[in-house]
C-alpha cells in the first residue's frame, strides 16, 4: 500500500492497537507482537497496553520467520498460538474468544475461521504444530502437511476474511468499521 498497513487510522486509533485491544479484550494475555522497520512508531502506538513488541531485523523475511520471532518472545507455558493478522482488523474479540474456546475442548487440532465458506484469520497453532516452523517449514505448510490435524470453525464475524492489502480494501474496512459503530 505505499505505507505502514499497521498505522493506518481506524476510527480513533491505528490499526494495530485496534487489533491488538481486542486481542486482549478475548482475554488472551502473552501477546508478541511482531514489526519491521516500524518498530518505534508502532511501539508508540501500543504504549500502555500488556503487549511485547519484537522486532524482525530482516527486511527479505518471510511472515514464517516473524512467527519464529514471536515464538520466541512467548513464556514456554502457552498451549497454542493464534497467528493474528494486523491486515485483518475488524476480528471481533467474540470470535477470537470462539476460537479460544474450541481450543480447550480440542487441543490438538489447527483452527481455522470460515465465514459464508471463506477460510479466514486468525489461524490457532496448538504448541505442537506451531513449534513444526523451526524445521523451515512455513505455516502454510504445516496445515497441508496433515489436513486431518485442521478444524474449521464456522464463524459470522464477516472480519475473518476482510484483508486490507490495497487501498479500495482499506476504505471497504472504514466503511465497514463505521457501520458496525453507526457512525
Amino acid at each position: 500500500m505505499g505505507r505502514p498497513k499497521q498505522l493506518l487510522p481506524l476510527g480513533d486509533r491505528p490499526v494495530v492497537r485496534y487489533c491488538c485491544e481486542s486481542i486482549l479484550a478475548a482475554g488472551i494475555g502473552d501477546v508478541a507482537v511482531v514489526v519491521g522497520q516500524e518498530r518505534e512508531e508502532i511501539a508508540r502506538a501500543l504504549h500502555g497496553l500488556a503487549v511485547t513488541v519484537v522486532k524482525n531485523e530482516d527486511r527479505e523475511s518471510e511472515m514464517a520467520d516473524s512467527v519464529r520471532i514471536g515464538l520466541h518472545a512467548l513464556p514456554e507455558r502457552y498451549t497454542g498460538v493464534l497467528i493474528c493478522l494486523s491486515d485483518h482488523p475488524l476480528t471481533s474479540s467474540e470470535t477470537l474468544k470462539t476460537i479460544i474456546h474450541r481450543h480447550s475442548e480440542d487441543p490438538r487440532k489447527i483452527l481455522v475461521p470460515v465465514y459464508n465458506g471463506k477460510k479466514g484469520h486468525p489461524t490457532l497453532f496448538p504448541k505442537s504444530a506451531a513449534e513444526e516452523i523451526y524445521s523451515g517449514i512455513t505455516l502454510r505448510d504445516i496445515i497441508r502437511r496433515d489436513p486431518g490435524r485442521v478444524r474449521r470453525i464456522d464463524v459470522s464475524d464477516e472480519g475473518v476474511v476482510l484483508d486490507m492489502d490495497t487501498e479500495a480494501d482499506y476504505q471497504d474496512i472504514l466503511k465497514k468499521k463505521q457501520m458496525q459503530t453507526g457512525g
